[in-house]
C-alpha cells in the first residue's frame, strides 16, 4: 500500500472521499457476514495458493469484499439484498467499472457459498490459474488445520 507521508488524507485531492472509504472499509471488516468470515479464514495469510488477499479493499470508487493484487482478482459474496433490481443494476455498473480497470470479478451468493463452498473455492483457484501467475501450491488447497474450523 502506498502512503503519502508528507500530506494528510484530507489535504490531497479527493482526500475526504479516500478517508471516508478507508473508514467504511474498516467498518465492513468489523461487520463481516458469517460467509465473509468463513471465506476470509480460507484466503487470509497467503494460505490460498500462496497469494495475499485483502478484505474490504477500496478500489477506485468501490470497496471489494476480497481482492488479490497479484492477479487483480475481486471476489464478491452477495447477500439477499443484491437480488433487487436496483442492486442488480448497481452491481452490473460496478463490475463493468472494475473490469474496465483490468480487474477480474467473481461474484457468488452467500447461499451458494454455504451450500457449495468447494465449488466456490475451485472457481477462485481456476481464476487464479487462468491469470498466468505461477502458483506455489494447488489453488484448491486449504490448510488441514483449518478444515475443522471453516465449516
Amino acid at each position: 500500500m502506498l502512503v503519502a507521508v508528507s500530506a494528510s488524507p484530507t489535504s490531497r485531492p479527493n482526500g475526504r472521499r479516500a478517508l471516508f472509504k478507508v473508514r467504511a472499509a474498516k467498518r465492513l471488516r468489523i461487520d463481516a457476514t458469517e460467509c465473509e468470515r468463513k471465506l476470509w479464514a480460507i484466503l487470509r495469510g497467503k494460505q490460498f495458493a500462496g497469494l495475499r488477499f485483502r478484505r474490504q479493499q477500496p478500489l477506485g470508487p468501490y470497496i471489494a469484499d476480497f481482492y488479490c493484487s497479484a492477479v487483480k482478482l475481486v471476489v464478491e459474496l452477495d447477500g439477499g439484498q443484491h437480488s433487487t433490481d436496483e442492486n442488480v443494476a448497481y452491481d452490473a455498473a460496478r463490475d463493468g467499472w472494475l473490469k474496465s480497470q483490468g480487474y477480474r470479478v467473481l461474484r457468488f451468493s452467500n447461499e451458494d457459498f454455504l451450500k457449495h463452498r468447494d465449488v466456490v473455492i475451485v472457481a477462485i483457484g481456476r481464476a487464479i490459474g487462468e491469470s498466468g501467475v505461477p502458483l506455489s501450491e494447488p489453488p484448491s488447497a486449504v490448510r488441514p488445520s483449518l478444515k475443522g474450523r471453516v465449516g
